[in-house]
Order: structure tokens, then sequence, then C-alpha cells
């Protein structure tokens, strides 16, 4: 992996190129992953490693990405804590956890045993990925899933959750940490199946003031990341919506801090000082322009990065790809972004 661009820049260092993968790139965009799925159900894919490994590496094979992402989904590991979950469109709990009886209930277990289609997922991988590709292994950040096991399913405001945080403190205190703890282990064990770097999504925690950040989610994150800092693997964290949120994302000290659309570069940069590498940060629905455009929109994400000298910057989309999106698009940016920062 020392010629990877990827983890050259996730660690600050010198790199060929100014490095691109695209988050959710295994997956729904593609019309090889909407082959494969017909017939079988989302739940069956992330429990089949063969399946899963097959998604990982389909976007790797049409793609000339600098990084290969594990197929999965952030509430994969909380079965094991002994959460009902089901996928109607996307996660479902029948049970939501709104109590403190519910939390005392909940297990943290230990991946090998509730999570081995995971590893064993990382390993296929790992045989097949060739040349300079890592692999990255993930998770979901404890608000994130707190937002999920509380609320039921997916909502835009979490209405439930956020009320359990003032309703039941200390219940929700507890669930963080249960969380966190089974989160680390979960990704620690990524990590020893072969998973290269590890990142940590946070998808709603820009539902949060930073009161809220400070007292809760920030300790949780930190608890994680403090488990998983003498592994040999760079950490990236990926607050989603949290551009007011970052002064106290950087004292987190992940090696990469992922940026959505709607922060600038340049502010996430004085925000979070020269030592972080930023991931990000084109707006997905760029994807949808006609080239001349897009390209200037590329342009545009690699000068607020810094220009074309690659530095601590790994080119992505502000958040996941649209299922929408034409693949020529994304073959398109990739190619550009390289061409454009090629030393």
């Amino acid at each position: 992996m020392s010629e990877s661009a990827f983890l050259a820049a996730c660690r600050g260092q010198e790199a060929s190129h100014t490095p691109v993968w695209i988050m959710r790139q295994a997956g729904r965009y593609l019309p090889e992953y909407r082959k494969l799925r017909e017939g079988n159900d989302f739940l069956t894919f992330t429990r089949t490693p063969d399946l899963a490994a097959e998604v990982t590496l389909q976007p790797i094979r049409r793609f000339e990405l600098d990084a290969a992402i594990l197929f999965s989904d952030i509430m994969t590991p909380v079965e094991g804590m002994g959460v009902e979950l089901e996928f109607e469109g996307g996660p479902v709990i029948r049970n939501p956890i709104r109590d403190a009886e519910s939390v005392a209930r909940l297990r943290i277990p230990d991946p090998r045993e509730s999570v081995p289609f995971v590893l064993e997922t990382i390993r296929s991988v790992r045989a097949e990925l060739t040349g300079s590709i890592p692999l990255i292994g993930f998770a979901g950040a404890p608000f994130t899933l707190l937002c999920y096991l509380v609320e039921g399913h997916g909502t835009r405001t979490f209405s439930a959750a956020r009320a359990f945080l003032y309703s039941e403190p200390d219940a929700a205190r507890l669930l963080m940490t249960k969380l966190a703890d089974t989160m680390a282990a979960y990704l620690e064990a990524q990590a020893e199946a072969g998973a290269q770097a590890l990142m940590l999504f946070d998808s709603w925690v820009g539902l949060l003031a930073e009161s809220e950040f400070e007292t809760l989610a920030a300790p949780a994150v930190a608890r994680v990341f403090d488990r998983l800092r003498d592994l040999p693997v760079p950490l990236i964290y990926f607050p989603h919506q949290g551009g007011h949120l970052l002064e106290r994302v950087k004292t987190l000290d992940p090696d990469v801090i992922g940026i959505d659309w709607r922060t600038p570069l340049p502010e996430a940069r004085r925000k979070l000082g020269p030592d972080c590498t930023l991931q990000g940060n084109l707006d997905p629905a760029a994807l949808f322009a006609p080239r001349a455009q897009l390209s200037e929109r590329i342009d545009a994400v690699l000068g607020d990065a810094g220009g074309k000298r690659p530095g601590r910057h790994i080119f992505n989309l502000g958040h996941g790809i649209d299922k929408a999106t034409d693949p020529d698009s994304v073959a398109f940016m990739v190619d550009a972004v390289h061409e454009r920062t090629a030393r």
C-alpha cells in the first residue's frame, strides 16, 4: 500500500495525485448492482459475503477509484446488541428504545460472533483487490445510531430521538456509551480482518446544537476513536451538516474529516487548521450537470482545496451519490480529478 494515493493523503503525505472515491459508490446507481439485486433483498446482500464482496468490487472494476469501501449498512452491527432490525426502503426498528429498561437490556456483542459475515466480506475483498487500492471499513457514529434506535425509522427531524435526550438523559448517555463500545469493537474487528482505513458516519449529527454535541455526541465519538487510535490505519469522521461543529470536531483528532457540500472547504480549513486532511465536497447533484458545468464544479472544489498540488485533500462528494446518477458522469469526474492533479 506504499503506492496508495488515498492512504498518503489520509496521513498528510505527498501523493501522486488527489485521490478520489465516492460515498455509496458500491450500490444502486450501477446497472450491474441492480442486476445482481434482482430477486435478493438488501439484508440478504449484506449478510452474504460473496454478494457483498462482489458489490464492493463493482465500482473498482468500472472506475479508476483510489479506494474501495465495504458494502454494508451502518445498522448492521446493532442486531448483535439485541435489536430487531428490518429494512423497508430504510432501517426499521419495530420496538424502539425509549426507556432506561430497554437500554439496560442491550448488550455489547463480540463482532466475531455477531457479524462474522462482515469480516468474511472484508477478507474476500482484500484477496481480490490488487495494486494500490485500499479498502475502507466503516460504522455509524453513536448519535446517528441512537436516532434510528429511538425513533424506530428514518425521518428528517428525529423528533422522538431528540426528545429522548432531554426526557431520559441518563438512559441516553448509557445508550451512547453502549453504542460507542459496540462500534469501537466492530471497527477494530474490521481492521483485524483487513480494512486499511476506518470511517465513522455521523449522518444526523447536524441536528444537534453545539452544546448538545459537546455534552453527548462528541464524548461518544472520542470514546470510539480512543480505542482505535493505536491501530495502524487512518481514522475518518464525517459529521454531515456539521459545519457549525467543526471547532469541536477538530479536538477529536481524526486523520480525515469529511465535509458536506454546504460548508465551503476554505471555511472548513480555517476552522480545522492545516494538519487535518479534508474529504469532499462536490454536491452530488452536480453529477447531473452538463459536462462543461460539471467540469467547472470539479475545478472549484479542487481550487477550494488548495489548487492543483495534491495535499491534505481527498476528493469526494459532499454526501452519498444519488441512485439516479449516470455512471458516465462518475467516470468523467474521476478522470478529471486525476488528470488535473497529477504531478
